[in-house]
């Protein structure tokens, strides 16, 4: 019941920041009001056992939530941008090394390496290829594959991100 109650609360607030600013009861209509709680419902009786699948629901914490929050405009950013600037530099000097590389997470729960995957495969010049399941490692193609990386079997995460330690922030969050 509780998985229930949080999927459709989540889908609820979702619609509503979709739809925000069209409507005449503070910025949404009696009809989008309406029709959200009904999606949001028919999502939480659809979704809750994919979307909770978790007994402790650490993700409700406050803190998290947070933290979360403050991820994508700060250590997020801040790897996009660095990723940004340097696949720019790549292509302006045809300084390319392309390959894949595996890369060690520390991370253990499957939220946690959703979000690492999804972060990697965001920012420009990378991009997640697969998961090793039993170790939770990643297999990562990198624009630019460091001299000496190809010979390494796994490379940690702290050596693909330089400037925030991504892993441990979403560490944070997941775990």
């Amino acid at each position: 019941m509780i998985a229930f109650i949080v999927t459709a609360c989540a889908a609820f607030l979702m619609y509503l920041i979709l739809t925000a600013g069209s409507g005449t009861i503070g910025f949404w209509s009696l009809s989008e009001l309406v029709m959200g709680t009904l999606l949001a419902l028919l999502t939480g009786l659809v979704a809750r056992k994919s979307l909770c699948r978790s007994e402790s629901y650490r993700l409700l914490s406050p803190v998290r939530l947070l933290l979360l929050l403050v991820y994508v405009p700060v250590p997020f950013f801040i790897e996009l941008t660095k990723a940004n600037l340097d696949v720019a530099y790549r292509v302006i000097t045809m300084n390319i090394r392309p390959g894949i590389v595996r890369v060690h997470s520390g991370l253990k729960t499957d939220f946690g390496i959703f979000m690492l995957a999804n972060s990697i495969t965001l920012t420009p010049g990378t991009l997640s290829v697969g998961i090793d399941e039993e170790t939770n490692d990643l297999f990562i193609h990198n624009i630019n594959v460091g001299v000496g990386d190809e010979k390494k079997k796994i490379i940690e995460s702290t050596e693909l991100f330089s400037l925030v330690n991504l892993p441990a922030w979403i560490r944070r969050i997941a775990e």
